[in-house]
């Protein structure tokens, strides 16, 4: 069996901004804890040995992180199949035949609405791994793959 290479699009610009603003209220939860932590908790051996370490993180995650996300994702529709790539250490690389395909979901959270994008929920058949996510696609090409595939599940149980 070979495997032949497919082309993944990457997500939307949109998506981006999402995960900045996902990190951004991340940080900023991370930060009133670490702030609270400073204030409350007797006796520390210096004033910033819990913020400093928690403003690095928060860098990391608001400036750094977010791109390299973004960047590691991927999909192809082929109209057979989806294909979606994620992971930085981990490469995942799914690949979900659209026969076993039995329900489709397409979601939009207030970030997403907000800058243009949606996500597409394939459940499957099986009992491990049964849910594929692809984020960041436009809510017009959700919409199409999840027509195409709704298409072609009732033309296959019809054969």
């Amino acid at each position: 069996m070979t495997l032949s290479f497919v082309p993944l699009t990457p997500l939307e610009r949109g998506q981006l901004h999402v995960i900045r603003l996902r990190a951004i209220r991340t940080a900023l939860i991370l930060l009133a804890a670490a702030i609270a932590a400073e204030i409350f908790v007797p006796d520390l051996p210096m004033h910033g040995v819990i913020l400093g370490p928690v403003l690095l993180l928060a860098l990391w995650i608001t400036v750094f992180a977010p791109g390299r996300r973004w960047r590691r994702w991927g999909y192809a529709f082929t109209g057979s199949e989806l294909h979606v790539e994620y992971g930085l250490l981990t490469r995942v690389h799914t690949i979900v035949p659209v026969l076993r395909v039995q329900h489709i979901d397409v979601s939009q959270d207030v970030l997403e609405r907000l800058f243009g994008v949606a996500t597409l929920v394939l459940h499957t058949a099986g009992s491990d791994g049964n849910i594929v996510v692809l984020p960041g696609v436009s809510r017009t090409t959700a919409e199409e793959i999840r027509d195409a595939i709704r298409q072609r599940i009732g033309s296959a149980a019809h054969d």
